[in-house]
């Protein structure tokens, strides 16, 4: 008996030690800070750099869109109006593209047992989720500062329509990750199909300025409903009718379960190609 046990002690160390090897927690942090370095680590200021360089990019394009349009559809502030529409926009495009190339982007790593493509897929959608936010946060915050004093904000749907916005991103990234590895040609098409999403989303205007057939079509476009319902959490006589969040919730989750399911099955034949 005792020669049994000295015998099997090390085998269960080394299946202990083989359990404890892979750490979902140490890895995407490891990948998050990986990609901080290769996307920011040579630009002066990195990751601040990284953050400043959208946000100036959305303060000029609203700027020059309050010069064309002066009277927003809501408020007296062209800029808080094109505000509330482009982040939420702006934050499913980057979530969408970044965890869309997670694989690509993370190939030599996932070559590793201990690295797979669900932390190279969460730690992109983390990253560019956390940058959003704070872009997000400095924006609104500069704009009721300097432009805007008499806003009353409603946190509850803000909070909720930046949630759907990362599902949805993270939905169609999932899927487009799944897809683009199998087929490069769709990464292209997908791009020719997405381009007039920015003036289907309901941006620089609202859902009720469009004439009834128009509506029809743009309702099944998840971001409508997301710009919408951001815009109440900032103008508190804003009450639209045509917001349905339970439709962008299932939307989200059913391109989520079919990108996750894909990129399970077809993971090794994207990374072989």
């Amino acid at each position: 008996m005792a020669i049994t046990g000295s015998a099997d002690t090390p085998n269960t160390e080394k299946v202990s030690r083989h359990k404890l090897s892979y750490s979902p927690t140490r890895n995407i942090l490891a990948l998050i800070l990986r990609e901080m370095s290769t996307r920011y680590g040579r630009t002066p200021g990195g990751y601040i750099w990284g953050v400043i360089e959208p946000l100036a990019a959305i303060i000029f394009l609203a700027i020059g869109f309050s010069l064309l349009l002066r009277s927003p559809s809501l408020g007296t502030s062209f800029i808080l109006f094109y505000a509330t529409g482009y982040v939420v926009f702006n934050l499913y495009q980057n979530i969408a593209a970044a965890t869309s190339q997670a694989i690509s982007f993370s190939k030599p790593l996932l070559m590793f047992p201990a690295v797979n493509w669900f932390d190279a897929l969460i730690a992109r959608f983390v990253l560019n989720s956390l940058t959003g936010i704070i872009i997000s946060i400095l924006l609104f915050t500069g704009i009721l500062a300097v432009v805007e004093n008499r806003t009353v904000l409603e946190l509850g749907p803000i909070v909720e329509a930046f949630g759907l916005t990362m599902l949805i991103g993270l939905g169609v990234g999932t899927l487009n990750c799944a897809l683009i590895g199998l087929f490069p040609v769709w990464g292209v098409m997908w791009g020719i199909i997405t381009r007039p999403l920015f003036l289907a989303s309901c941006v620089i205007y609202l859902f009720e300025d469009l004439p009834r057939m128009a509506q029809n079509i743009l309702w099944y476009n998840p971001l409508v409903h997301i710009v919408g319902l951001t815009r109440t959490g900032f103008y508190v006589t804003y009450t639209p009718h045509y917001i349905d969040t339970v439709y962008v919730f299932f939307v989200g989750i059913i391109l989520l379960f079919f990108g996750l399911l894909l990129t399970h099955r077809y993971n090794r034949e994207i990374l072989n190609k």
